[in-house]
């Protein structure tokens, strides 16, 4: 079975293993990838495999080595909660700068979860882009998690997908509030 280090220059920068049955032992083999040569990968499509809490901090251990270069990564229907939350939020304090996009739709955040990854998007090092929480259980809490981490550093996050969650008036006051920030530059999707 070829190795992430042995595949050609392209795929090497895009890995797309989405609905592929992955789990905890493939995890440990992509974080390990991740550590031993990261410079490369770029994009990584996990979405629609059954992670587990196990399985993603394997894999945010991979996130934190500060030579990874990831930008985008998917993540969707992955069973991630809060302790994959609280994984990923670790991730992004502990290699900020390079995770530009990430894609979380489809699992049962909740607000506990969406709290836990609200610490690490006020990181002031945190350069994530765009972030997908379609579906994921986020209500009023949640949006005063995310409004209150986006009014800590507000100059990044561009877009915010909120879609299909249970968005009351309170959260859409807070994220609308935070939107007439002159120095907020995000667009958000309810």
């Amino acid at each position: 079975m070829p190795t992430l280090a042995m595949m050609p220059q392209p795929l090497k920068e895009f890995l797309n293993v989405d609905e592929c049955g992955v789990t905890d032992e493939g995890c440990a083999a992509l974080a390990s990838a991740l550590r031993s040569n990261p410079s490369h990968l770029r994009k990584l499509n996990l979405t629609g495999n059954e992670l587990g809490a196990s399985g993603l901090n394997l894999l945010s251990d991979g996130l934190k080595n500060p030579h990874c270069k990831l930008e985008e990564l998917w993540l969707d229907w992955c069973g991630v909660t809060d302790e994959g939350c609280a994984a990923l939020a670790s991730a992004l304090r502990s290699n900020p700068s390079h995770l530009k996009k990430l894609h979380l739709s489809g699992n049962n955040l909740g607000d506990s979860g969406v709290s836990l990854l609200s610490d690490g998007l006020k990181d002031s090092h945190c350069k994530l882009e765009t972030l997908w929480l379609y579906n994921c259980g986020v209500t009023d809490e949640g949006c005063a998690a995310l409004a209150s981490a986006l009014r800590s550093n507000p100059s990044h996050l561009r877009y915010l997908d909120l879609s299909g969650n249970k968005l009351g008036d309170s959260g859409l006051n807070l994220l609308s509030d935070l939107l007439k920030d002159p120095h907020c530059n995000l667009e958000i999707q309810k």
